[in-house]
């Protein structure tokens, strides 16, 4: 009999979990790498398989705060901030492309001294986590995409506040008075778990951002679905992939995961009663599958 990848996560989150002070940390640091700073940060043993974490679009480090307790035992933990997000640089040109945020990603691993990784990238963050995959076959060894859309036309919605914020003059006028209270209402799609409150740090990560980072980063990311969707580009890669998925998401329609079927060996996981952020809405039961998924393929890494 096939033991869901879920009980084997769930068994390795309690025999892995342990206080955050006997597993090796460091605070955050900022890299220097051409087209702006990149900040970094790194939880677990040096010495363990790296495991990558991507935010998506307003996002930042913070957003897998839960889940690192639960990864650190058994993996180099390492989360970065993309250009234009939380302690990032946030230039006011390009650089927001999602190839271009791929591959400052892979600049970063290369500092870090990381030669192969397992990525995991959350909604825009899986597209970046793919183009990365793309350029550097060589360092990802496996990916894990959280409601990362397929194609562009399974968007559902930004939210009503959250459409407004495209809008010409509306969006850079609502951007300027920017109240917490709005910025709770525009971020709110991202989540469905019943009671889940916002925490002030996430939206924080919001309002830290520049509207020309935040409009800039979210074009970036239709066009690059625009131009291929992700089940065509992962198909040829050949790696190892895992995809989750709140089947609650108010952002994407979360039957688009099956798409990723046509990717040869990925695993699909819909999560009942969770909304676009797993990781945020429920981090056992995210980090349960993660690290089910990492036990099968971190061999790997180094």
């Amino acid at each position: 009999m096939t033991v869901p990848l879920a009980v084997v996560g769930l068994l390795l989150v309690n025999a892995l979990v342990v206080p955050r002070q006997s597993a090796e940390a460091t605070a955050g640091s900022a890299l220097h790498l051409d087209g702006g700073d990149v900040h970094v940060r790194q939880d677990g043993p040096r010495d363990a398989p790296a495991l990558v974490l991507i935010h998506g679009l307003a996002g930042s480090t913070r957003w897998f705060d839960p889940l690192v307790p639960m990864l650190t035992r058994s993996h180099r933990v390492i989360r970065i901030d993309l250009l234009g997000h939380g302690q990032s640089a946030k230039p006011a040109s390009g650089g927001y492309e999602v190839p271009e945020q791929g591959r400052r990603v892979g600049a970063a691993l290369d500092e870090l001294g990381v030669r192969h990784a397992i990525v995991v990238g959350h909604s825009t963050g899986g597209s970046v986590a793919t183009a990365l995959a793309e350029q550097r076959r060589d360092l990802v060894t496996a990916l894990a995409l959280i409601d990362t859309g397929p194609r562009l036309d399974a968007f559902i919605s930004d939210g009503p506040v959250g459409q407004l914020m495209f809008t010409p003059v509306v969006g850079p006028l609502l951007w300027r008075l920017r109240t917490d209270g709005l910025l709770r209402q525009a971020s709110s799609t991202a989540f469905s778990s019943p009671g889940y409150q916002i925490p002030q740090q996430l939206v924080d990560d919001v309002r830290g951002m520049t509207y020309h980072a935040f409009t800039a980063t979210s074009r970036a990311a239709d066009e690059y679905l625009k131009r291929r969707a992700l089940p065509d580009r992962l198909a040829p890669l050949g790696k190892p992939m895992l995809v989750i998925f709140g089947e609650d998401d108010r952002r994407w329609r979360s039957s688009s995961a099956a798409d990723y079927t046509a990717v040869p060996g990925a695993r699909v996981e819909l999560l009942p009663g969770l909304g676009h952020s797993p990781m945020l809405e429920d981090p056992p039961r995210t980090a349960a599958l993660l690290l089910a998924f990492t036990a099968l393929h971190a061999t790997q890494a180094d």
